[in-house]
């Protein structure tokens, strides 16, 4: 039997994701066809995961600078000014497609990952969160992959010992094929010891430290940048392995490294592993590197060097120390018990040089590998506006109490005790709220003062996807609105872009369209965006997601005694609704559950109104006068008057104007409910503020209760929205 011809070059750079006329340019910029590692570190560097060659063009649109501002995009993760010296490094990224494939290794590397962007820069992880988006509840897949994602993001960060703050947990069968796990992570540093990542100058030393390398996660970033099909599962080897406890003696061999004085620069390898690690601080310094593969640490036999380049192993970094700090660095190795050699140096030629078992294996210049892969003005269509819905074109809730109940209980908006209460939330003892509990933001407190840091992870993609430009405005003004609702000062976000195939124009216009409505919110509410990431070709026979830009938004608590939760109604509370309701049902969580629609526009943001509202609640939070608070989101009033009275254990009384059922189920933006014990100076604050606020009625008994409607008890209340999750995934509430 005759052997299969060997395949061409241009025909491998085709499996290896890059399209023909990239594969032509590569030839240009070399004036050769590459070599086989060439073309690997080429095809992973203009991966889109890499490069973002699709939307690098309308990323500038965003406002990356401020007066905290200390690092915006461009590094491994965002650094702002939080005051005493100190400075915060945070950044959200996606493991979306590993975690369809590989459930728990996928989230659990997503959350290994994340840490490694803010440690190696020089922070200490102090806070986790994640967003996460499944298919409807009743796909095969869906229950597994809970279970597995979840599984993977408790196990890891738990056994890291950093704490799970905040989050989201979404079900809707636009994400059938292809789920989102999307992993934010921050860290506290000294503002005047950031670690970056450009080398310096030719002729120091690089240094691999950390686990040995295998033949896991090899074109880990190629497959993030593609589309699944009905042959998704065989991409399982592209997964990488997680080791928690390895990243545990990581994270204090890299601080105590930096302490040390040794370090000139360090990057984590992340996704394309040493490939990118290397192109990257060779590039951004603007020198070469050259390195001899031999001396990697290799966790098998026989590894080529295509397969050492591209391999995503986990829990590894590589670092150009100071001249003759080698051993300095060596001994750190040696007491955290890692794996680390010296693989090689800078230079002063602009090229990558890789050597193995004598043989110069590759040889390429940095320029078209670090800045200046191909870039893409793709067309893209302005996506169709849906029809302001008026209140007659809304079904009406035959009864309100089953519409209540109806929504509370839906997957969205059930309780997800399930899922949190299997992430450890308290490890290292600086968590003040969490937002599974009772808070709008997750709050870590900063040691050495009254300061906290707030967190939050947003999006609506059901907005985004009826008007991204909108949803785009409303995903940057919920993350505010959340940090705002606890007290904090909004400072700066990471971002998630995660959306179909931008070479479909209906999709690159949902792109186009929500970073154009994120930017703007950015800058009218003078709230940066600092870091972040884009994942594309998150769809599956060319069925998209729902695009879901996810915001990911850190505020400051000057005195954390000056915080507000939603866990603190008392009886005898007056509950107080700042902000106008017009009516917005466009869109709304009632449409979808109760009316079994998902048409019409969402709601407007006006983010002048945002401001002054947020302003005003901010201020009387810091101020002591306010400390039960909740944003208005998701479900409208429903839904934040049930939490807060679920999270509090105290019922209530309303009368509300109008129509009850459109006051209740409207999703109106600018919009808080507050509960104090005299509502005169939130009145009077508000009426100066030019703000509209009216008293809805008085907490107490064990009921929630509208006048001409509704009569809910908590009991009945707490069992549907307590028991959708356990049910769902089998066990008992």
């Amino acid at each position: 039997m005759s052997a299969a011809p060997a395949k061409t070059m241009a025909e491998k750079a085709a499996e290896y994701g890059l399209k023909a006329d990239e594969y032509e340019l590569i030839v240009r910029r070399l004036n050769r066809e590459p070599l086989d590692v060439e073309l690997g570190v080429f095809s992973v560097m203009w991966s889109e995961h890499c490069s973002y060659k699709s939307s690098k063009k309308h990323l500038v649109k965003f406002p990356t600078k401020g007066p905290k501002v200390i690092c915006g995009p461009g590094e491994n993760a965002g650094v702002i000014d939080i005051g005493d010296g100190q400075a915060c490094i945070f950044k959200m990224e996606s493991h979306n497609h590993p975690s369809f494939i590989e459930p728990y290794q996928g989230a659990a590397t997503g959350v290994g990952g994340i840490m490694r962007d803010v440690f190696t820069m020089g922070a200490r992880p102090i806070a986790l969160l994640n967003a996460l988006r499944f298919g409807d509840p009743s796909h095969p897949k869906t229950r597994r992959l809970v279970s597995g994602v979840v599984s993977g993001i408790g196990g890891y960060g738990n056994c890291v010992g950093v704490p799970t703050v905040a989050g989201e947990t979404n079900f809707h069968r636009g994400y059938d094929g292809n789920i989102l796990v999307n992993a934010m992570c921050v860290g506290l540093a000294d503002a005047d010891k950031i670690f970056y990542s450009a080398a310096p100058s030719p002729g120091l030393p690089v240094v691999y430290f950390g686990s040995k390398t295998g033949r896991d996660g090899i074109h880990g970033a190629t497959m993030a940048s593609q589309e699944f099909d009905d042959a998704s599962d065989e991409k399982r080897p592209t997964v990488q392995v997680g080791d928690p406890f390895a990243e545990k003696l990581l994270i204090e061999a890299t601080l105590e490294l930096m302490a040390s004085g040794a370090v000139a620069a360090i990057q984590d390898m992340g996704a394309a592993g040493l490939t990118s690690s290397s192109v990257e601080m060779a590039g951004k310094g603007g020198v070469g590197i050259e390195l001899d593969l031999d001396a990697v640490p290799q966790r098998e036999e026989n590894m080529s060097a295509y397969e050492m380049m591209l391999s995503e192993s986990q829990e590894r970094m590589l670092a150009v120390l100071k001249p003759g700090r080698e051993a300095d660095g060596q001994r750190i190795f040696e007491k955290w018990g890692l794996d680390a050699a010296t693989i090689g140096h800078t230079t002063d030629t602009g090229h990558m040089v890789l050597k193995h078992k004598g043989e110069i294996v590759c040889d390429v210049p940095l320029a078209p590998l670090f800045d200046d892969a191909p870039l893409y003005d793709r067309p893209w269509v302005a996506p169709a506006p849906q029809p302001r819905l008026a209140i007659g074109d809304v079904p009406t809730p035959g009864d309100l109490k089953a519409a209540v109940l109806k929504l509370m209980a839906a997957p969205d908006m059930a309780s997800k005790r399930w899922l949190w209460e299997q992430y450890d939330r308290h490890v290292m003892a600086d968590t003040l709220e969490d937002s599974a509990t009772g808070a709008d933001a997750g709050i870590v407190r900063v040691h050495g003062g009254r300061k906290a840091l707030a967190v939050t992870s947003d999006v609506t993609p059901r907005y985004v996807l009826n008007d991204p430009y909108e949803g785009g405005k409303q995903a940057v003004a919920e993350a505010w609105r959340n940090l705002t609702a606890v007290g904090a000062l909004p400072i700066a976000i990471t971002d998630n872009l995660n959306f179909g195939n931008p070479e479909r124009p209906e999709i690159m216009g949902q792109i186009v369209r929500a970073i154009e409505g994120m930017a703007e919110a950015c800058r009218e509410l003078d709230f940066p965006v600092v870091s972040g990431n884009v994942s594309l070709y998150n769809e599956t026979n060319g069925a998209a997601i729902p695009p879901t830009p996810t915001v990911g938004g850190v505020g400051l608590i000057a005195d954390y005694s000056h915080r507000a939760d939603f866990s603190s109604l008392k009886t005898g509370d007056i509950l107080v609704l700042i902000g106008a309701t017009k009516g917005e049902l466009g869109a709304s969580m009632y449409l979808r559950e109760i009316g079994g629609r998902e048409d019409g526009a969402p709601p407007p943001v006006d983010l002048g109104l945002e401001r002054r509202t947020g302003d005003l609640v901010r201020g009387l939070i810091q101020g002591g006068q306010l400390k039960t608070v909740h944003d208005l989101s998701d479900g409208g009033l429903a839904a934040a008057l049930c939490e807060m009275c679920l999270a509090s254990n105290v019922g209530a009384d309303l009368r509300l104007e109008g129509e009850p059922w459109v006051t209740l189920f409207a999703e109106d933006q600018a919009r808080y409910l507050v509960a104090l014990n005299d509502p005169t100076p939130v009145l009077q604050a508000a009426r100066a503020a030019g703000i509209p606020a009216a008293i809805l009625g008085e907490a107490g008994g064990e009921a929630i209760r509208v006048e001409g409607g509704l009569d809910l008890p908590l009991a009945e209340l707490r069992t549907a929205h307590e028991g959708w999750m356990p049910a769902f995934m089998g066990e008992p509430a």
